[in-house]
């Protein structure tokens, strides 16, 4: 796709001897939310850690803005205007609030920095109220509008979020999903991996099925919800 701003071209990774990715095709354009759903163990974490470089792809490339990234290091990926919010959240327990967002905006000049976290303080007030308090005292919900924040201190253009969702009130959900909307209206690109596979259907412009390591299926997250195999497998019914 010529007019992709990530792309995965023919991509399989291993670990050790199990491959765990079987020549994965995957793109993104600028502006869209794209979804990947499947079962636990399908393969989706595997998919964002490759494109992060851990694993490698022992197969295919990777390209973003145009650039073959197959090979580069973690830390220049995480330079070239991408961020991941993990699975888990991964906030710094013992630091407080806004030493975690200073972390995110680590290589931001100080005008940069000041208007970055203005910008995540606006998105989750509760962030703001909470600033002194300490990551770790902080219930999920909030250390997960903590740990997007802290990606978004970067300012990426591409944000990858893994299972945002998981393991968190529906009131909360409700508010990250929220919150992710108004990112990608603000334009930005955004890959979701999510277990909750109708409330990221419903918000993405694309998705794809995940079985295994292969992809199986991608079509319109409209398209996704309506298809009966999806339903099914995904969606109770």
């Amino acid at each position: 796709m010529s007019d992709a701003m990530l792309s995965l071209n023919n991509v399989s990774a291993h670990y050790g001897k199990i491959q765990a990715l079987h020549n994965v095709n995957l793109h993104i354009r600028q502006g869209e939310i794209v979804t990947l759903i499947g079962a636990n163990g399908a393969g989706k974490t595997t998919i964002l850690g490759t494109l992060c470089g851990e694993p490698r792809a022992s197969q295919g490339s990777i390209t973003f803005d145009g650039k073959d990234i197959t090979d580069w290091q973690t830390a220049r990926i995480m330079r070239e205007a991408i961020a991941i919010v993990p699975e888990g959240r991964r906030v710094f327990a013992r630091m407080t609030v806004e030493e975690n967002l200073a972390m995110g905006g680590f290589f931001a000049e100080r005008q940069q920095y000041q208007q970055r976290i203005r910008r995540v303080y606006e998105l989750f007030p509760r962030l703001y109220e909470r600033r002194v308090q300490r990551a770790g005292t902080m219930s999920g919900g909030e250390q997960q509008m903590l740990a997007i924040g802290r990606a978004l201190m970067s300012q990426p253009r591409l944000l990858l979020l893994d299972e945002p969702s998981l393991g968190l009130a529906p009131i909360i959900i409700q508010q990250i999903f929220d919150t992710i909307e108004q990112l990608r209206q603000e334009g930005m690109t955004i890959f979701l991996v999510e277990q909750n596979a109708n409330q990221a259907l419903k918000l993405a412009d694309r998705g794809y099925v995940l079985e295994n390591g292969h992809v199986v299926l991608e079509d319109s997250g409209a398209a996704l919800l309506a298809n009966e195999a999806v339903r099914s497998a995904y969606l109770g019914g």
